[in-house]
């Protein structure tokens, strides 16, 4: 298979190429265009009717435009671009929106390239079986797909435990220099229980590590950073 052409939408410059950069570090992307608009978005998908371009790196907060509107305007217009949301966006009547328009992922603002590097690598296994000859054999077939493209993890996590939280925890992990549960639990909205739940399985699963934090009295608090 050819490399999965990607065409990033961000209106931040700085963003926009650490989204590229991004991309370019996950082996099987290329990125073939930058759009800081919408507008500009939507001209390089017109181009020779959007078939130069496979995956969408969308920012919803566009100076022009809604990212909701742009893949409205997409799907109405008959493409198939595949769109992975990237957004500070977290109501969620966004995300249902979202999802009812065909987004294939949706990543939060701020995150580690980890959770980055994730979400392509399941949507390039995705693309790698929905690519293939002929038809599914069975049910479990159609449930692989779906599952290796949402994530669907519930059978793979602890008890308790949610992807979409999971994927919260870890973008807030990577947006600090060296965090506490107590911290991450204020930054989230979860409870510092919980938030040591999702730390402490991201401990054991070797994507974050804890460490002592000194200078404060009495036993050293523990701290957690993406590994």
């Amino acid at each position: 298979m050819t490399d999965i052409r990607v065409l990033v939408v961000e209106d931040e410059p700085l963003l926009a190429e650490a989204h590229r950069a991004y991309a370019e570090r996950v082996p099987g992307f290329a990125v073939v265009g930058v759009a800081h608009t919408a507008r500009d978005a939507m001209a390089a998908l017109r181009q020779q009717g959007g078939r130069d371009v496979d995956l969408v790196l969308l920012d919803f907060r566009l100076p022009d435009l809604h990212g909701l509107e742009v893949c409205r305007a997409l799907r109405a217009a008959g493409s198939t671009v595949d769109v992975l949301a990237v957004t500070s966006a977290r109501d969620l009547a966004v995300v249902r929106t979202a999802v009812s328009l065909g987004v294939t992922h949706y990543l939060l603002k701020p995150f580690t390239f980890a959770a980055f590097r994730d979400k392509l690598e399941r949507y390039a296994e995705y693309r790698r079986q929905a690519l293939a000859d002929g038809e599914v054999a069975a049910q479990h077939e159609v449930d692989r797909m779906f599952a290796t493209l949402r994530g669907a993890a519930s059978h793979t996590l602890p008890k308790g435990l949610d992807e979409q939280t999971l994927q919260i925890v870890l973008a807030v992990l990577g947006a600090g220099a060296g965090l506490s549960a107590t911290e991450v639990s204020g930054r989230t909205g979860i409870s510092r229980v919980t938030a040591r739940r999702y730390l402490e399985y991201l401990v054991t699963v070797e994507r974050a590590v804890r460490a002592p934090r000194y200078g404060t009295p009495g036993r050293p608090e523990v701290e957690y950073r993406p590994a």
